[in-house]
């Protein structure tokens, strides 16, 4: 979710479709006969693009990019959105030296701003607006620059009280309050007029449900957009040495599927559920604690590596073998953690 990110060496997908919304073959054909009337120039459009033959007029890049805007007045907020749980956030009476180093680690420009907790926003804080208060409360201000508009004198950040709470900087700048089955085309008409970039996504309660940047709304037509802070080594499944998979809690069950070769999205329980913790969590029926094993659909098997009481961060997957021994890729047997009682008292 940084901003003002720029790299291309990751392929576009296209915007998956909203089950329902694709038309089935046979309403394709009938609309080529003439037999069924054409809902609008999109579909004539969706068509050509669906078209199998290569056509040298289009990159794959662009007629990826071309199948996203098309189906851009599909998607709704909460299919761009951060979840709550994943929102980096920092209280209004935070200390700007807390400020200043949660801006180093957390590698966003823009911070949302809470009172007592996430369900009571004040608004955010830009890093641009943050530096120009140090700025401002650094310069010597001696009279010097005034007399003499060529003379500047360097900023003494010794000045500037970083003891102070981010509140009483009256740096803080509104955000928008958005429904999550807002279209987002038209959030992103919205904060265009209004020149906001973030959106704070509301339950009907009112409490906190999650985050959109502009970027994120970009990024559903372009794919992904990194910039030069981002680790380009960073992917939410890898390989491991002994034919494991490390992966991301936060992965979708699209990248499994590319990954493993195992498509979960298909399981009765996966209905509603984007990525691979969520998936563990709903088979469980509970948020598993760290070393857990819990049994997967199939021959596969998740290792809890990191989690909290809230969520699953990391997991570990194995396939599994049906004559009761548990085994990776390369059939080795699997190592087993001794607190792992559910999966022991599986097999």
């Amino acid at each position: 979710m940084n901003e003002d990110r720029s790299r291309n060496d990751r392929p576009l997908r296209p915007i998956p479709e909203p089950e329902g919304l694709r038309d089935h073959w046979y309403d394709r054909v009938l609309t080529r006969l003439g037999l069924k009337p054409r809902e609008s120039i999109r579909h004539d459009l969706e068509d050509a693009l669906a078209e199998t033959v290569e056509d040298p007029d289009f990159s794959p890049q662009e007629r990826a990019m071309l199948k996203n805007v098309l189906g851009f007045h599909r998607i709704r907020v909460d299919d761009a959105m951060v979840p709550r749980a994943d929102i980096v956030a920092v209280s209004d009476d935070t200390a700007l030296g807390e400020l200043l180093h949660l801006f180093r680690t957390a590698g966003h420009s823009r911070l949302p701003v809470y009172g007592e907790t996430l369900d009571d926003p004040k608004g955010m804080v830009h890093i641009r607006d943050f530096l120009d208060f140090i700025a401002k409360h650094a310069d010597p201000g001696n009279g010097a620059a005034a007399e003499d508009p060529g003379k500047h004198s360097l900023p003494n950040l010794g000045q500037v009280d970083f003891s102070i709470p981010l509140a009483s900087a009256e740096i803080l700048r509104p955000v928008l309050f958005v429904p999550r089955s807002m279209p987002a085309i038209d959030l992103l008409v919205r904060m265009q007029a209004t020149r906001t970039h973030m959106a704070l996504v509301i339950d009907e309660y009112g409490g906190t449900d999650g985050l959109v940047s502009i970027e994120d709304l970009v990024e559903m037509v372009v794919g992904d957009i990194e910039d030069e802070h981002d680790d380009a080594t960073e992917m939410m499944i890898v390989t491991a040495a002994d034919g494991s998979f490390i992966a991301d809690a936060r992965a979708s069950l699209d990248e499994v599927k590319e990954s493993l070769g195992v498509d979960l999205q298909y399981e009765e329980r996966a209905e509603d559920i984007d990525t691979i913790g969520g998936f563990i969590v709903t088979i469980a029926g509970r948020v598993p604690a760290r070393n857990e094993l819990i049994l997967g659909p199939g021959n596969l098997e998740f290792e809890i590596l990191d989690a909290d009481p809230r969520r699953v961060k990391r997991v570990r997957i194995f396939r599994r073998e049906f004559n009761g021994r548990t085994t990776v890729d390369n059939g080795q047997p699997a190592s087993v953690e001794s607190g792992s009682s559910e999966s022991s008292a599986a097999r």
